[in-house]
């Protein structure tokens, strides 16, 4: 697999805790998305680990089309 799943055509919207990590799916086989649950492995795909560094709600990517990953840049309005 060369290229990640499209899972959803909308960013998944997430209420983070400061301090806590995430760590994203980068290529869209995770059941638990937007998160990763290890569904990548034998891939050249890794999670992307990210750490709040507020409580506040984040849109996370997923078409995992972002630049900006692991959060939603608009992407999908594109592909």
């Amino acid at each position: 697999m060369t290229k990640a799943v499209r899972v959803s055509d909308t960013p998944f919207a997430v209420e983070v805790e400061e301090g806590k990590k995430y760590n994203w799916c980068a290529c869209g086989k995770s059941e638990k998305q937007p998160f990763c649950d290890g569904s990548h492995q034998g891939s050249e795909f890794s999670p992307v680990r990210f750490t709040a560094t507020e409580s506040k709600k984040v849109f996370f990517c997923g078409c995992k089309q972002t630049a900006s990953q692991p959060l939603c840049d608009g992407s999908h309005k594109k592909t």
